[in-house]
């Protein structure tokens, strides 16, 4: 074959384009293509088909036949609801459950307040940082005095250790001995934040302590709302404590 011919045949081809889309039916959305009628049809007829084998087995059914979601099955307002089996349980079986909780939230409480005074015990108590600022109060006779105070003479120190409110000697243990630790700036800085880092551990501490106090009381109260005694509530359930209730007395045998 030529090139020439190859060329007259090229151009009399034309370029395939889609059907025409009619003005009546514009409103409808483009035609759909010859694959895509193909593949809505094939879903349609596997639709039908799912559809006959449901109501095939819905006539080979037996009506008699019995099975548990026949009573574990109910319809409310239209809808098909699975009923929730319930928990067969004897109130002496809640009260040793409560038991058993107030047991182990009691020990992890415990084991926390001796990590705490561990933590008190390795800090001596020093002022943290955050904690509201430290006052030491001096008393003077006249105002003439407090003009003239100097904080340095009246702690007998150095005045580079008057900001100091732990290990702060006097002029005469000074002249007998040197300073112990450490003494630059920025070790200082450094031992200063490790500080109040653990001051920050130990208000964590206390505070998980008090939550688990808390805890263990709304426990004990929901295991004395088992009894049946007549009760009355005094005070209701907050996050910081539990409810108070009043409970009529009974004279014991």
């Amino acid at each position: 074959m030529s090139a020439a011919f190859r060329k007259a045949a090229k151009a009399r081809q034309r370029p395939h384009r889609e059907r025409a889309q009619p003005a009546a039916r514009t409103k409808l959305g483009l035609l759909e293509k010859k694959k895509d009628y193909r593949l809505r049809a094939h879903d349609y007829h596997k639709k039908q088909n799912a559809l006959r084998a449901l109501q095939k087995k819905a006539l080979d059914k037996n009506p008699d036949e019995f099975y548990f979601k026949m009573i574990r099955a109910e319809v409310k307002d239209g809808v098909h609801v699975i009923k929730q089996p319930k928990d067969e349980i004897t109130p002496e079986q809640v009260k040793l459950m409560r038991t058993q909780d107030i047991r182990y939230v009691e020990m992890k409480r415990v084991a926390e307040a001796k990590k705490i005074e561990r933590l008190k015990g390795e800090l001596h108590l020093l002022d943290a940082a955050g904690s509201g600022p430290s006052r030491h109060l001096f008393f003077v006779d006249t105002k003439r005095e407090v003009q003239e105070f100097d904080i340095a003479a009246h702690l007998d120190t150095v005045p580079e250790l008057v900001d100091r409110v732990y290990n702060r000697p006097t002029i005469a243990t000074l002249q007998r001995e040197t300073v112990k630790g450490p003494t630059d700036p920025a070790h200082l800085k450094k031992l200063a934040q490790q500080r109040k880092n653990q001051y920050d551990l130990l208000r964590q501490r206390i505070e998980r302590e008090k939550a688990m106090f808390v805890i263990s009381q709304k426990i004990q109260t929901r295991k004395d709302l088992l009894d049946k005694t007549h009760k009355v509530k005094v005070k209701k359930e907050t996050k910081t404590g539990p409810a108070i209730y009043k409970f009529k007395f009974q004279r014991k045998r």
